[in-house]
């Protein structure tokens, strides 16, 4: 009985079925990701905003003006005039405009990236929670079961008179407060499974598999730093936003050219008339005004921004790496502690052999049941810290 309460608090690097095995965690986070209603509804905002992008590099619409002028001295006859023109900008305002929109919906993406990264490893976190939750619920049941026989012998030893009342309350407190934190651990588990219901769209959670490997390396910092900056999406957003503000200095500097009108134009008077082609030209002299200067403003700042933000988020990653390399190492010393131990079993002997009162023995079990809780507590830290630093891989 002790032993499988070791086992299953040290073999933390092994599998461990949990609730059900219709899922594992990873296909746990692909339905989340199809069902979030948040990232449904960014992705509609998404495909709003690109298809507004596009709409501003169309052409101005057509205009048709005329004029019948049947009033004055009329000595030549009514005079009319008619002309269709189609103004533009200059052609290569709207390849500039064009690769313009196509970085802004790189932006785009990679803001959805990174907000489907947190609503992901918020998910994962939660189901981290759930498995571990499910460990620790097999443990102290365990440890209600076997509360309940040792009340059960201190109940036969105080109907032998061979203790007295005292020991068997406590017994039966001790029992008592094991059967509270099973049911405590089953009602945060429907909490957790609130919380991943709600993520997955208001959909039930069939089960997963929590199946999980604690793997003893998770790879240097430096190389796990080089995958970060090509694939995080906070890394890829900043680039994204210094793109988009380049295209924009190349867009603003083909909008100095001058913008262009062709049409027809026709004339007529008393049966004279007039025809032909017309063409305008409106040289842009102050609405393109310092525009080129502020885009190139703009593109400087993106790129200290960028410089700035990613220098922080390499801090923040080392301090993350470290504490877990730090706490790995800890939990390995714990791991080859507890591995070897019978302490509940041993203290049970001593009891029995009249070594211990029920309280020394009851407090000798605390101090050891402690110690495993600390381990589990660990392993699951770990395990949070590894999805925080591993979070680029989602």
């Amino acid at each position: 009985m002790n032993k499988y309460i070791v086992f299953a608090i040290c073999g933390c690097l092994f599998f461990v079925n949990s609730y059900s095995q219709t899922n594992n965690i990873e296909e746990l986070l692909n339905e989340i990701e199809q069902n979030n209603t948040e990232l449904k509804g960014y992705q509609a905002f998404i495909e709003s905003q690109q298809l507004e992008n596009k709409s501003t590099n169309n052409l101005p619409d057509p205009q048709l003006s005329g004029y019948y002028l049947p009033f004055g001295d009329n000595a030549t006859g009514d005079y009319t005039e008619y002309q269709i023109s189609q103004s533009f900008e200059f052609p290569s305002v709207y390849g500039a405009r064009g690769k313009w929109n196509a970085s802004k919906s790189e932006q785009l993406a990679s803001a959805y990236s990174t907000k489907r990264q947190e609503v992901l490893l918020q998910a994962k976190g939660i189901a981290l929670e759930l498995v571990f939750l499910q460990k620790q619920k097999v443990i102290v049941t365990e440890r209600r079961t076997q509360s309940k026989q040792v009340f059960d012998q201190i109940q036969e030893l105080f109907d032998k008179e061979q203790v007295g009342i005292l020991d068997l309350n406590k017994a039966k407190i001790a029992w008592i407060q094991e059967q509270f934190v099973v049911q405590q651990i089953e009602s945060e588990i429907q909490i957790q499974l609130s919380k991943l219901k709600t993520l997955n769209g208001g959909n039930p959670i069939d089960g997963t598999s929590s199946q999980i490997v604690l793997p003893a390396e998770i790879g240097t910092i430096e190389n796990l730093w080089q995958e970060k900056l090509t694939t995080d999406p906070r890394l890829q957003e900043l680039k994204a936003n210094e793109e988009a503000s380049l295209q924009k200095i190349k867009l603003e500097k083909n909008k100095v050219l001058p913008n262009l009108a062709l049409g027809y134009n026709y004339q007529g008077v008393s049966g004279s008339n007039y025809s032909g082609f017309y063409g305008g030209v409106s040289i842009p002299l102050w609405s393109s005004k310092n525009k080129v200067k502020a885009a190139e403003a703009n593109y400087e700042y993106q790129q200290s921004n960028t410089e700035v933000i990613t220098s922080s988020l390499y801090t923040q990653f080392q301090e993350t790496y470290n504490q877990y390399e730090l706490m790995f190492e800890k939990y390995n010393e714990y791991q080859t502690t507890m591995g070897n131990l019978d302490s509940e079993q041993l203290l049970f002997k001593a009891y029995q052999l009249g070594e211990y009162s029920f309280m020394d023995y009851y407090l000798e079990l605390q101090f050891y049941r402690n110690a495993s809780d600390k381990m589990l507590q660990m392993e699951k830290d770990l395990q949070l810290l590894q999805a925080q630093i591993l979070k680029h891989q989602l």
